[in-house]
């Protein structure tokens, strides 16, 4: 019989501390973070309290140091805080997760305005990591012994008196054989430059300062000047071209954030300028990967993000998404966009200068984030062939008369490649038509694509998708002087002739004036090449040729096939040879053929 029963379930230190020790934080390196910013609780308290005078001792310098003794293999990390007694070395230290910081907090909420970085009481153990055994060797601003305290790992712990006399703590690390990695000034330098480059005390490595205790972001932004900005900038990107320009985030409300983004010059190589935003807790570095709590497109931006209210693991090494996450991401993507209206507005002309720079970053987050596109609709820019900017409300009515189609729709062309697609580009001027400039990368393949859905009653196709007679479909139409009949003959021919596809050859009406042959990509096929780049590994051909029926060349190859085949080939690699598409042994031929037809 199964009696009813209610108890506590139990949990063995013995189990849990070598979990916290070996599993809380994935990089060991971070041992060095956690015992700093501890070291800095410990400052910060003593000022809280000196401020409040419940201490009235000198506080002297509170200069935090880190010590490298290779021959002892020690890494020692001393402060000038608080300290502890020997009671409080057991309430704090052997009470695994008792976090003095948050008590701290709790008890001075209303009165303190020093900054303490701790929350979880765990960062402690990170030391553990790294070192075979730990000692704290520890005196209390209060009139009580120093106290030692020992452990090497395990549940076991020694306390003993200590001969320290002045306020503060040392936290001595002795190197486990497998990190003497640690062991070395410049790497230790390595770390604390990277996480504590922005704590609020000094903290020195041997004669080195490491810190700037009121980073720029910290300073309010009427005090500065544009040289601050590129010069914080500078010691943030050492070898990094200037910014274009930046912004100054200041908020207290609905959560505390302070920062500043730049707009670096954003190229082609995506993959290079991204997680270049800096994100910071407290002033304490956590990521710089922000991709999976942030829009994509905002993680091209550089700078400092801190703010205390963003949530983050226990090893605060990540932050973990809520509200507080997509507030601030709301915040920073309206703050961007509010800054390109501002310098859209300002000046028309010094914006369309650096849209070259910020150009593909405000297309990415305009195909990518809702309510950033709603934002930048109006400060959208497009560029013609002939290097004009407009917005697309400016470009819909300056075609709009020459490009409407028979079904009412204002046609933009494009070309993505205009010096290789010249052919194209030349024959649709020659119509009276405009032709937009894209690049040639994934951003400006979508966009184009997003343009075409967004803008009402506008059509966009490549100057490439069709003839010059045929991009625009209107009411007048060429008639063929061939029949039905003539022209599946004369289709069937072109094809076998050339050793095309079933559905590579089209026949078309165009002027006798016109190219007997011309080659174009159909735009269908064009965007389903670019969701499946590799399709065309896979049997798939998006190139379709295109044979004038009214060219004389067309009725001299009906009546003889044979005897006009090099004619058709000729004209075939013409074709491809406007196009910067024949070299090699093509390019060979077509010369040779073309000596003979002369000849």
């Amino acid at each position: 019989m199964v009696t009813t029963e209610k108890g506590s379930i139990s949990i063995h230190t013995e189990n849990i501390f070598p979990i916290i020790k070996k599993f809380l934080y994935s990089d060991h390196e971070i041992f060095l973070r956690e015992l700093v910013s501890n070291a800095t609780d410990a400052s910060q308290k003593i000022k809280s309290l000196s401020g409040l005078g419940e201490y009235t001792g000198e506080l002297g310098d509170l200069e935090i140091t880190v010590k490298l003794d290779k021959e002892a293999k020690t890494i020692t990390i001393s402060d000038k805080g608080i300290g502890m007694t020997a009671d409080e070395i057991k309430k704090y230290i052997n009470q695994i997760a008792f976090s003095g910081a948050k008590e701290f907090l709790e008890t001075y909420k209303e009165q303190t305005t020093e900054q303490i970085i701790g929350q979880f009481g765990l960062g402690f153990y990170s030391a553990f990591m790294v070192a075979s055994q730990v000692e704290i060797i520890t005196k209390s601003h209060k009139d009580e012994p120093a106290a030692r305290w020992i452990c090497d790992g395990s549940t076991e712990f020694e306390i003993t008196a200590a001969d320290k006399t002045e306020r503060g703590t040392d936290i001595i690390l002795h190197v486990a054989a497998d990190s003497e990695e640690f062991l070395d000034e410049y790497r230790l330098e390595g770390i604390l430059k990277k996480y504590c480059r922005f704590m609020p005390l000094p903290i020195k490595i041997g004669e080195t300062h490491i810190n700037a205790t009121e980073p720029l972001y910290t300073k309010s932004p009427r005090s500065l000047e544009d040289k601050d900005y590129l010069d914080f900038y500078q010691a943030l990107y050492p070898y990094a071209e200037e910014p274009l320009f930046w912004i100054h985030l200041n908020v207290d409300y609905p959560f505390n954030l302070t920062g500043i983004l730049y707009f670096p010059k954003v190229k082609n190589e995506m993959e290079m300028n991204k997680h270049k935003v800096q994100l910071y807790s407290k002033q304490v570095f956590i990521t710089d990967e922000l991709k999976d709590v942030m829009p994509e497109f905002l993680t091209l931006l550089h700078g400092v993000i801190d703010s205390p209210d963003i949530p983050l693991n226990v090893s605060r090494s990540y932050l973990q998404a809520d509200k507080n996450v997509k507030q601030l991401s709301d915040y920073i993507m309206r703050k961007v966009a509010d800054k390109l209206n501002e310098l859209f507005k300002e000046s028309r002309e010094a914006y369309e200068k650096k849209w070259e720079a910020i150009g593909l970053f405000v297309k990415y987050g305009y195909i990518s984030e809702p309510k950033f596109e709603e934002r930048a609709k109006d400060i959208l820019l497009v560029k013609n062939t002939e290097g004009k900017y407009f917005s697309t409300t400016e470009y819909t009515e300056f075609v709009q008369a020459a490009q409407t189609d028979k079904n009412n729709k204002v046609v933009f062309l494009y070309a993505n490649e205009p010096k290789k697609q010249d052919f194209y580009v030349s024959n649709a001027k020659a119509k009276g038509y405009d032709v937009l400039e894209f690049e040639k990368n994934p951003v400006d393949d979508y966009f184009v694509r997003h343009l075409g859905m967004k803008l009402e009653n506008v059509v966009i196709r490549s100057v490439d998708s069709a003839t010059a007679d045929k991009l625009i479909e209107q009411e007048i139409k060429i008639e063929s002087i061939l029949s039905d009949d003539e022209v599946t003959k004369l289709k069937d021919g072109v094809r076998t002739t050339l050793n095309l596809g079933e559905n590579e050859v089209l026949t078309e009406a165009m002027s006798p004036t016109d190219m007997p042959i011309q080659v174009v990509e159909d735009e269908m096929f064009r965007q389903f090449a670019h969701m499946m780049p590799n399709a065309g590994g896979n049997g798939f051909n998006f190139t379709k040729v295109v044979v004038n029926t009214n060219h004389p060349l067309a009725t001299k190859f009906l009546a003889n096939q044979e005897a006009n085949a090099d004619a058709v080939w000729q004209a075939y690699d013409l074709a491809l040879l406007s196009l910067n598409k024949l070299d090699g042994e093509r390019l060979t031929s077509f010369i040779k053929r073309s000596l003979s037809l002369i000849s």
